[in-house]
């Protein structure tokens, strides 16, 4: 349930797509003539489970520092053993991205997009927001990320240790493919190789005894993104995987993305 200081309209379990995994929840403040953006919230789960429900309580946080933001909280096609994780999961980003559009646009509402994603979900939110092969119709609308916990280059050989490594190296992206680029297939799912000047602001946090993906990503991503001059912040949290949205690490996050957003919200995207 939504706090009893919130105000928000409530649509659960909207269809964006035909597949039944396609649904969004989406929360417009009332009484409000326009918004400051909409934060989409991915999930995580290694690209092969997990569910939007996992966010709710996190989005209702969200929520409460962010009364002049609607919020989408999504699911999308999870790969599994006959399927590739791309281009389906950032195919569903865009689609996401194209029905917020139309729906608001009936509010006279020109939403900017705030990619926010955990994992699995914040890989996908950098790759959205960096790669510009994707044949993406509202990369330019997503006016930052926020990266929790994400692996910005499954290059890193500590990422190897991840436990489902050799599923993400074969169900990542169908390398039986064409590429029409000069980067190699292996190289797309990369968000770092795509970073440039025009990348979207973005914002990590990783923990220092994370297990899943290692402490290296955050410094990879850094580096990248002060080359070329993307605005940028990043933090450690004092714990492993799972520990960003427990008591003592979600309000530091969410106070964290609340000041990385306030010169962001001064701007728009190019």
């Amino acid at each position: 349930m939504l706090g009893k200081n919130l105000s928000f309209t409530v649509e659960k379990n909207l269809s964006y797509g035909n597949n039944s995994e396609q649904k969004l929840d989406f929360y417009l403040p009332k009484n409000r003539s326009s918004i400051k953006g909409i934060f989409v919230l991915i999930h995580g789960g290694g690209w092969k489970a997990g569910d939007k429900s996992n966010l709710n309580y996190f989005a209702l946080s969200m929520m409460e520092k962010f009364p002049d933001y609607a919020f989408a909280n999504i699911n999308y096609r999870l790969a599994d053993n006959t399927s590739f994780i791309l281009p389906n999961q950032t195919n569903d980003i865009d689609s996401v991205l194209d029905f917020l559009v139309k729906k608001t646009s009936a509010k006279k509402i020109d939403p900017q997009f705030i990619l926010l994603g955990n994992s699995a979900g914040a890989h996908l939110s950098l790759l959205y927001g960096y790669n510009r092969l994707f044949d993406s119709k509202y990369r330019t609308k997503v006016k930052a990320i926020v990266n929790i916990v994400g692996p910005s280059d499954l290059r890193d050989p500590n990422f190897a240790n991840y436990t489902d490594y050799s599923f993400v190296q074969k169900h990542m992206i169908d390398l039986t493919k064409p590429t029409p680029t000069d980067i190699t297939n292996l190289d797309i799912p990369n968000p770092v190789l795509w970073i440039n000047e025009t990348s979207p602001p973005t914002i990590s946090f990783y923990g220092n005894r994370d297990q899943v993906i290692p402490l290296s990503q955050k410094k990879i991503l850094d580096s990248v993104l002060n080359k070329n001059n993307v605005y940028n912040r990043s933090y450690e949290f004092s714990g492993g995987h799972l520990d960003w949205s427990n008591e003592s690490n979600a309000p530091f996050v969410i106070n964290s993305i609340y000041q990385f957003l306030k010169p962001v919200d001064k701007t728009k995207t190019p």
